[in-house]
């Protein structure tokens, strides 16, 4: 009996968990000068792990929202998220070091660079590299309240929690990786239902009648 390609998609990423190298390493290093990045300047990453099964880089930027960027898998074959990303971004393997390339660096590559691996039906992301363009000094100003009616105001500096934003984007990453597949197995059901009832409807039924 053949086994639907669908089917062990599912049961491959059917354990999709956020883990931190329990049975795995995986951990992402930069250049040293990473901290003085220029616009137009050349970014590369490593991402060393201990196994060998393929590997996704992620950036997470300022907001908490992820950015897939490129699949590499143990064979080097790279699939980026799109062209646009194929132009900015180069992608390679040696041994069991992945690595990712900024071409050119600008502001909308700032962001926290992470790599995951699919392995032993678990997803493990490695521990988040930040890459930012050197804050510009600004002279400081001193901010005055306002005052209404004889109320003062003061501004709201509550930011949101990144953690929890993260989190909820970690969610929605593995949501996908469930859903998708699932969506293809029904699919598949479906039209093996359909191609079982055209066979009953065209079959011709046999009656034997003793003599």
């Amino acid at each position: 009996m053949d086994t639907s390609p669908a089917l062990l998609l599912l049961l491959t990423l059917g354990f999709c968990e956020y883990r931190h190298g329990i049975s795995l390493q995986i951990k992402v290093t930069s250049p040293r000068d990473i901290s003085q990045l220029q616009v137009g300047q050349r970014l590369q990453l490593k991402c060393h792990t201990d196994k060998d099964s393929g590997t996704s880089w992620i950036r997470r930027d300022n907001r908490g929202t992820l950015h897939f960027i490129v699949f590499i898998s143990s064979t080097s074959r790279t699939t980026f998220r799109n062209q646009e990303t194929a132009t900015r971004f180069e992608a390679s393997k040696s041994s069991k070091i992945y690595y990712l390339a900024v071409k050119s660096f600008t502001p909308q590559d700032e962001g926290s660079y992470f790599c995951v691996m699919n392995f032993n039906q678990m997803l493990y992301f490695s521990p988040g590299q930040p890459a930012f363009l050197p804050a510009t000094t600004v002279a400081l100003t001193t901010c005055q309240p306002t005052t209404k009616g004889g109320t003062t105001e003061h501004p709201n500096l509550k930011t949101p929690d990144p953690g929890s934003r993260m989190q909820e984007n970690l969610e929605h990453f593995c949501l996908v990786f469930l859903w998708v597949p699932l969506a293809g197995l029904c699919l598949l059901l479906l039209q093996l239902l359909a191609t079982i009832l055209v066979r009953l409807t065209t079959t011709p039924s046999r009656c034997s009648s003793g003599l």
